[in-house]
């Protein structure tokens, strides 16, 4: 029998033990080092931002979704990173597991945001290790460009008309709007509103013709009924969806209203699992799925509630309302998936908001009218100013508290 020494001559012994010796390299190089949240003021809104660092140097970046608590989220991160430093990042799917279920009170939008930036930041790790970028983790590419729906936030029907003309000399063929008087004071009355958004629509749909998509974003403002009335109040054809008329916490409401309309439904940005999701998708109760990205869960989440909703034949829609780190997330993903729409886009002649401020990030994924361009850059093809962020000092984000003519509260 040959002794150790003789064994550890042998090549394939020899190899057998360089290629460990290499994988275990290569795991201590690819462990979580650091995690860091960045509160930054861009443009009209505060960005969460979270960086991961990994031992050797790689640094991956996310964008969580729930603005206006953001110091919630960024207190969240911080307690993650507290038993994630040390981890393998490329264990992108346990990692997220462990995030999610090692708590009693597992889920929630806090607690899913953070998980949502921290697990975006590491498939741009991943990609940036594998020198890839983040649509070939997911399988690859579906399309070769992403397209988007454009918004106008015009406050009188002469100036809807006119940006929703300018969208449409751009190349865009899907629109949105929203409500009549939507940010016009402190005092938001449901029932004045809806006349004055129906008018609004039915001009557009007028002047415009049946050759573009619309839509509108209804903000979860309103009861089953007076959505309900708004939707008896369009004519047949004028709207292609109405987005988010009641809120979702209650699905048998939704139930109730799909039973009062044909008008397709966008319903999912306010959804913090696939489990929410479900709920939405087996009932039938939207066509058009608005999950965000950076609020679901990352793309470990999302990529399941495409897949999900591609068993009920319902396109994705996605919610992205956010900075370049979140838009970014979204078109890789927009583009591995099979049942898509359009992504909203916030980057039209119509709207100047600067959360895509260029000082700040050097690199960005590019537009062509109006769709997104898939970058070929290792990771989700995005560059940070880190500098330059950190001057950008947060401000106090309180959103609107709304009241009805009585003096009651309502939705924002």
């Amino acid at each position: 029998m040959a002794d150790k020494a003789q064994i550890a001559t042998k090549p394939e012994t020899a190899q057998f033990t360089a290629a460990q010796l290499i994988r275990q390299s290569a795991a201590q190089k690819a462990r979580i080092a650091e995690i860091t949240p960045l509160i930054a003021r861009v443009g009209l809104r505060n960005q969460l931002l979270v960086k991961v660092t990994t031992e050797d140097g790689l640094v991956g970046w996310g964008e969580s979704g729930m603005s206006g608590r953001e110091q919630s989220v960024a207190a969240t991160i911080q307690h993650y990173s507290s038993f994630l430093v040390g981890q393998d990042s490329r264990n992108i799917s346990r990692i997220w597991q462990e995030s999610y279920r090692s708590q009693y009170f597992e889920g929630g939008r806090i607690l899913a945001a953070a998980i949502s930036a921290i697990d975006i930041a590491l498939y741009d790790l991943l990609g940036k290790r594998l020198g890839v970028p983040v649509y070939q983790l997911l399988g690859g590419k579906q399309r070769d460009v992403v397209p988007t729906f454009g918004t106008s936030m015009g406050k009188t029907t002469e100036q809807l008309l006119k940006e929703i003309g300018m969208l449409i000399d751009q190349g865009w063929t899907c629109v949105r709007t929203y409500p009549g008087s939507f940010d016009d004071s402190e005092i938001f009355d449901p029932r004045a509103s809806l006349s004055k958004t129906a008018e609004e629509l039915i001009a557009i749909r007028e002047a415009y013709g049946k050759s573009i998509c619309l839509g509108v974003d209804m903000h979860h403002r309103y009861t089953v009924a007076e959505a309900a009335d708004f939707c008896a109040m369009m004519p047949r054809g004028t709207l292609n969806f109405i987005e988010e008329p009641i809120r979702s916490e209650t699905p048998e409401a939704y139930a109730s209203l799909r039973r009062m309309t044909e008008i397709p439904f966008a319903v999912g940005e306010e959804f913090a699992s696939k489990w929410e999701a479900a709920r939405f998708l087996d009932a039938g109760m939207t066509q058009y799925m608005r999950l965000d990205i950076s609020n679901i869960g990352g793309f470990t989440e999302a990529m399941k509630v495409a897949a999900m909703s591609e068993r009920h034949y319902v396109d994705v829609m996605p919610h992205n309302p956010l900075g370049p780190v979140c838009t970014a997330a979204s078109v890789h993903m927009s583009a591995a998936i099979p049942n898509f729409s359009w992504l909203e886009t916030r980057q039209t002649v119509v709207e100047n908001l600067g959360y895509h401020d260029a000082s700040l990030f050097p690199k960005q994924i590019k537009m062509n009218g109006p769709d997104y361009l898939l970058p070929d850059e290792p990771g989700l093809g995005i560059e940070v100013n880190e500098d330059a962020l950190r001057k950008q000092v947060a401000t106090h984000v309180e959103g609107p508290h709304l009241r009805r003519p009585d003096g009651s509260v309502t939705n924002w």
